[in-house]
């Protein structure tokens, strides 16, 4: 089994996870998160799940909205700077020249019918938009380039306007481009981008689709490979987007639509980190064996935080048989759990993004916007976790323990000869 997940699926998905496109796409999208973040504090701060704060701050609540309007409104936008400028790096070419056409292109595809720029899919509706039309106006540009077609200036003009005048067959290329699928042709792009990319958006909002995301992640984390980043580049885009949906329902008072926004996999997956780890922590503080009590010690802060690379490399996880099992059945059974709760309305759905290395039972209050149940059940998991890693550690334990017993008596026997 092992062999054949070395040899055949693992490198296969390491060549997804490298792609430069959707290496692009996963750094690209680092660039919308200080701006969610800080709308979701805003919003936090307005919605505070305090008795009677809502009538204290009146009026004064809606003016506390507006920067989440103003973030969130903008994701779509902020993502294609992002994604031209990360994939332009890549390519070697001028990221800032790359920015700045895709910026003027995904402008020219948000026009409505009256030729008015419209906001309206400056958001997370025009996040699948803002990705195609980033990768294309970036290979348009590298094409241009590669083919020495642009204008040429003598090298002793200012190297700001060379680039410029380099940018500027390309540009007008691709606004070109758009501009006759969008006017002349009367082609709503948003539309069509998001219904091409629609199966894989249904897919990952389903059960059965997050439990295959969740059954990959931990198969490449067992190899020693960080799955979530791998895989990051196709997920994030999506989850994403229905984050920044259930939080627009939110703050409208409508009822939240997506289960697997993002903070899902994070807060109501991964205790202490993927392949919910917290309770291997957990049971090795406890044990009899110096070594595993001092890993455990040692792992516990960062398993707070979400931060599991000293358990997974410690033990090692990776590439024991014995730690397999736990290791993909803990988070499966997790997102079994928690999805259910969340769709049968017993616990809250995330609505707010929050870092992701908040503790837990406080990173599920704060992502569902101060739901008890959903904080309690962050605590349960956590015993669950326990109680599916624990049988499995207790047979490591034992082999460690001879193992110590035998070094004791050898450097005995050592020092009295």
């Amino acid at each position: 089994m092992i062999k054949f997940l070395e040899s055949r699926i693992v490198p296969i998905l390491i060549k997804v996870g490298e792609n430069t496109i959707l290496v692009a796409v996963r750094n690209g999208i680092a660039f919308t998160l200080p701006f969610i973040i800080a709308g979701s504090i805003f919003l936090i701060i307005a919605n505070l799940p305090v008795p009677g704060w809502n009538e204290l701050l009146g009026d004064f609540g809606s003016e506390l909205s507006v920067p989440v309007a103003v973030t969130f409104g903008a994701i779509g936008l902020i993502a294609a700077m992002g994604i031209s400028y990360n994939l332009a790096k890549q390519l070697n070419l001028d990221g800032l020249s790359c920015c700045c056409i895709t910026v003027a292109v995904f402008l020219m595809a948000q026009l409505d019918d009256a030729g008015h720029i419209s906001t309206e899919h400056f958001g997370a509706s025009g996040l699948f938009s803002a990705i195609i039309l980033s990768i294309f106006t970036v290979y348009v540009v590298r094409f241009f380039i590669r083919h020495n077609i642009y204008i040429k200036l003598p090298d002793s003009v200012p190297s700001a306007v060379l680039q410029s005048f380099v940018s500027l067959i390309p540009a007008t290329v691709c606004l070109a481009l758009v501009w006759f699928v969008r006017v002349i042709l009367n082609f709503d792009i948003n539309a069509f981008f998001t219904l091409l990319l629609s199966p894989l958006v249904i897919g990952l909002d389903t059960l059965p689709g997050m439990l295959l995301l969740v059954l990959l992640i931990s198969l490449l984390w067992f190899c020693g490979i960080h799955g979530t980043n791998v895989l990051s580049g196709i997920t994030s885009p999506i989850f994403l987007k229905f984050i920044a949906e259930n939080t627009e329902a939110f703050v409208n008072h409508q009822p939240v639509p997506h289960i697997t926004a993002e903070g899902f996999y994070t807060f109501f997956i991964c205790a202490g980190g993927s392949g919910a780890t917290m309770g291997l922590v957990l049971a090795m503080m406890l044990s009899r064996s110096r070594y595993y009590r001092s890993l455990g010690k040692m792992s516990f802060a960062p398993a707070i935080f979400c931060i599991n690379e000293p358990v997974i490399f410690g033990v090692p996880v990776v590439l024991n048989p014995l730690m397999m099992l736990p290791l993909i059945a803990t988070p499966l059974v997790l997102c079994t759990c928690s999805y259910l709760l969340m769709d049968l309305n017993i616990i809250g759905r995330p609505v707010f993004q929050i870092p992701w290395t908040m503790p837990p039972v406080l990173n599920a209050y704060f992502a569902t916007a101060g739901n008890i149940p959903a904080a309690i059940w962050s605590g349960c998991m956590v015993i669950i976790s326990t109680v599916i890693y624990y049988p499995f550690f207790k047979m490591m334990e034992r082999t460690q323990l001879l193992k110590e017993a035998e070094e004791r008596v050898s450097l005995h026997a050592a020092t009295h000869p």
